[in-house]
């Protein structure tokens, strides 16, 4: 398997563009299920996981592929209404075929999905939902069966948590169905408003993306359409981070800095410098950092894809931190590896107590979830030595061309292929 080798101590320098959102991305891809019709995406990133769903695409009858950027999707053959579990077992998102081919076919048979260890995630929610709109559910042979052969009627759904899977999924299934779906305590991310705008482009109705409660009035079909995906503010935020670990000074394009304001407030406060534009984030470092207190929340709150991140940050800075996670259970496999690197941290149930430490040292590690290997790739770009990143097949899934990113604004760091 591939490694990064990091040699820390390099300032970063420059200017980068970031790329376009896979969690914005995968959604949307699934989105082309829902029409005959040819259909465009721009601004998709090179990513593992955008693999995954393209050949998940084409298995199941939706002729797809991508060249750049830009993935096109053709007219669909006759649609295959089960999801694999060799398919399914890559990639968490895999579950989001449930909406479309639900609202389609009448029917769907997925396999659990995999990917990050970063706790249960459990499905049930989407499923409860799906049972509300009239659909049939039972686990056979390690499938999940959906039927509803008469097709989905709207109702209420009100979710016990604002789960983001589940809003897209109830958003691609109820866009065909029969009368007026409420969505209520529904996520209000960046990537749902672009599903949103996405279906509407295609002819569906829908209210209230990106506030508590979505309303979606039923459409009988839904037609072709081309959109642009927003810019990833995960990575946006990384990269933030980085030039703050390095005492850089950078320019982030292709971004939009209104996605990322609690990551942006939280960094202010601890004394960086940061300027935005329309399009445009500049990022320098004047001074020593201060430690500076995070928990992580349902957006507009600070986000869980960037917890371990702020952890690696707040290893380096002088003084005390707590970092909160509130999302997720789990998603603290990453402290072992920052104190391999020298990190004084402790966990204590949801909390993790951070010493501000003068350096890190390089030492081998291994990357546990996409998040945590951003983390262990910052911590490496400050340590002294040389950090050997291994796993990091997970970093593939979600940062498009990480390390010629850094390479370009003057890190040393390289790919190793074994």
């Amino acid at each position: 398997m591939d490694k990064i080798v990091v040699c820390g101590g390099e300032k970063l320098n420059g200017s980068v563009s970031m790329s376009g959102s896979k969690n914005s991305a995968l959604p949307i891809l699934f989105a082309t299920l829902l029409t005959d019709d040819k259909c465009k995406i721009k601004n998709v990133p090179e990513l593992a996981d955008i693999k995954t769903t393209i050949d998940f695409l084409n298995f199941i009858g939706k002729k797809t592929d991508k060249k750049e950027d830009i993935v096109s999707a053709a007219e669909s053959s006759v649609l295959n209404h089960i999801a694999p579990y060799d398919l399914v077992r890559k990639m968490r998102a895999s579950v989001l075929v449930m909406g479309p081919l639900l609202a389609r076919l009448g029917k769907v048979d997925v396999s659990l999905p995999g990917g990050c260890a970063i706790g249960a995630r459990p499905i049930d929610i989407h499923l409860e939902a799906f049972k509300k709109m009239g659909a049939s559910i039972e686990l056979k042979e390690g499938y999940i069966k959906i039927f509803a052969e008469k097709g989905l009627t709207g109702t209420d759904i009100e979710f016990r948590f604002a789960s983001v899977g589940a809003t897209e999924n109830v958003l691609l299934a109820s866009v065909l169905a029969k009368g007026t779906t409420r969505i209520i305590n529904a996520a209000k991310e960046p990537e749902i408003q672009d599903l949103a705008d996405v279906l509407n482009k295609m002819g569906a109705k829908i209210k209230g993306a990106g506030t508590a409660i979505i309303t979606i009035d039923g459409v009988k079909k839904l037609s072709g359409f081309m959109h642009s995906v927003i810019a990833d503010r995960i990575e946006t935020a990384t990269y933030m981070i980085a030039t703050a670990m390095t005492k850089g000074n950078v320019t982030l394009t292709n971004v939009q800095p209104e996605h990322l304001k609690a990551v942006i407030d939280k960094l202010q406060e601890s004394g960086l410098d940061i300027k935005t534009n329309k399009n445009e984030i500049k990022v320098k470092w004047t001074g020593p950092l201060k430690p500076v207190n995070i928990k992580t929340e349902i957006y507009p709150g600070f986000p869980t894809d960037v917890q371990a991140q702020w952890m690696a940050l707040m290893c380096l800075v002088t003084g005390n931190s707590i970092v909160e996670e509130t999302v997720f259970e789990n998603r603290f496999l990453h402290v072992c590896e920052l104190q391999r690197l020298g990190a004084d941290i402790k966990i204590d149930g949801k909390s993790v107590y951070i010493s501000g430490v003068d350096n890190l040292s390089g030492a081998p590690v291994m990357v546990s979830d996409l998040r945590a290997g951003a983390a262990l790739v910052l911590a490496g770009l400050c340590a002294s030595g040389k950090t050997e990143i291994s796993r990091i097949y997970h970093l593939d899934r979600g940062y498009e061309s990480l390390e010629k990113k850094f390479s370009m604004l003057g890190a040393n760091i390289k790919r190793i292929k074994e």
